[in-house]
């Protein structure tokens, strides 16, 4: 296989799991954690958001209903139209995020800590760059 043949694909899909259950610990799934980590960007309507989260609309829709029971969102309807509802994260939502992303990122400097220093440095950065390229391709429009 190529470069991002067979090793990256099951690290990648043992990573995912990995961060599931770190942001299970602080009681979100990782789909609603990609919607609240996307909405503290700033607040948008589900359309921009499901576009910019690779999913469909209805699927937004029935994430946002799970998110705005729990209090971590909340849907801001438009002044000028009222059939134009704004997605926008409560405190409770913002104060959740981090601790997702302080629960993730404890888990990844653990597994990290398995490597050599300089090569677990490497590691965490690349994970920049692969955040960095689906933006991108999302702002392009050709996610799918």
């Amino acid at each position: 296989m190529d470069g991002m043949g067979e090793t990256s694909t099951r690290a990648l899909a043992y990573l995912a799991r990995v961060i599931e259950l770190a942001l299970g610990d602080v009681g979100l799934s990782l789909a609603q954690y990609r919607l609240l980590a996307y909405l503290s960007r700033g607040s948008s309507a589900a359309s921009p958001a499901a576009r910019q989260l690779a999913t469909s609309r209805p699927s937004v829709t029935a994430l946002v209903d799970g998110v705005v029971a729990k209090g971590l969102v909340t849907r801001v309807p438009d002044a000028a139209d009222r059939r134009r509802i704004t997605l926008a994260l409560t405190p409770e939502g913002f104060a959740v995020v981090e601790r997702a992303e302080a629960a993730a990122a404890a888990r990844l400097s653990a597994l990290a800590a398995h490597l050599p220093s300089e090569d677990a440095q490497r590691a965490v950065d690349s994970l920049g760059l692969w955040l960095e390229a689906l933006r991108a391709e999302a702002s392009s429009g050709a996610s799918r």
